[in-house]
């Protein structure tokens, strides 16, 4: 990192003034990464398919001296992420991060998934990563700017049942690596992170079984559920010029989950449950 590229005195990142983008922003993981943006001094634009959401969102960082714009997109219309891209610039500037964050599941196994259900998936997950960061692409360039797209540690490890999701998170690391060298040139970095068990509305269902909660934390070296904000955490570091020579990186802020494996094989005598 260069003397001129080094963050300004005051927040350690160094995004204050930044324009930065979220995607999913009206809840979960998105809307903590926003916050955490605003609160990093960032000028942020709240993208997501749920304008009421956004808006609300909006305000409550604007309540507190941040400077906010709330974007109603559908990532899966390519006329839409373009709209978006133009709204930001003209209302808040170059946008100097994007974090693709805007995902959805339907559950499903590779021999009963519907083609509808199938395509819905990718639509989102993968090929509206593609579009947004297309869209975003000329702002970025001329910000060195950053990309931070939310994977999943089920892209590296096969989960039954969710074949069109794990295979689009997949698609999401190599594409975040393929654009890692093909627009590293112009100074875009492309970064990417694999959640593992996080609690978000999607999955709160879950944890209102008695002893759930428990027992999925059992299998992460950390002994805890993830929560919104350790995504967050990630993502503003690797959105900011502190990450500066990362680039094409995957980090799986799972919990030490995916460090497990072995302990969930049976052995007598040297399993623990605690």
């Amino acid at each position: 990192m260069s003397a001129s590229s080094l963050p300004a005195a005051g927040h350690w990142l160094g995004l204050e003034g930044r324009v930065c983008a979220v995607t999913g922003a009206a809840s979960g993981i998105g809307a903590s990464v926003a916050r955490q943006l605003a609160a990093a001094g960032a000028h942020v634009a709240l993208l997501d398919r749920d304008l009421a959401g956004c808006e609300t969102l909006a305000a409550e960082l604007a309540a507190q001296g941040a400077r906010t714009l709330a974007v109603g997109c559908d990532i899966a219309s390519e006329a839409q992420t373009l709209a978006a891209s133009a709204k930001v610039q003209a209302e808040l500037g170059d946008c100097a991060a994007l974090i693709n964050n805007a995902g959805l599941l339907r559950p499903g196994s590779l021999d009963s998934v519907s083609l509808d259900d199938w395509n819905a998936v990718l639509s989102v997950n993968l090929t509206g990563y593609l579009l947004c960061s297309r869209a975003f692409k000329p702002q970025l360039a001329r910000t060195r700017g950053a990309l931070v797209h939310v994977a999943s540690i089920s892209a590296n490890f096969p989960q039954s049942h969710s074949g069109a999701y794990s295979a689009g998170k997949a698609g999401v690391l190599l594409m975040s690596r393929q654009m890692a060298a093909e627009w590293g040139p112009l100074g875009i970095r492309s970064n990417a992170i694999c959640p593992g068990m996080i609690r978000t509305a999607l999955s709160a269902k879950f944890y209102e079984e008695p002893g759930f909660e428990a027992r999925r934390a059992l299998v992460t070296a950390s002994r805890r559920i993830g929560e919104p904000q350790d995504i967050a955490d990630v993502a503003l570091f690797l959105a900011s010029p502190r990450a500066g020579y990362m680039n094409g990186a995957e980090l799986a802020v799972d919990g030490g989950m995916s460090s497990m494996l072995m302990d969930m094989v049976p052995r007598p005598g040297y399993n623990k449950t605690a």
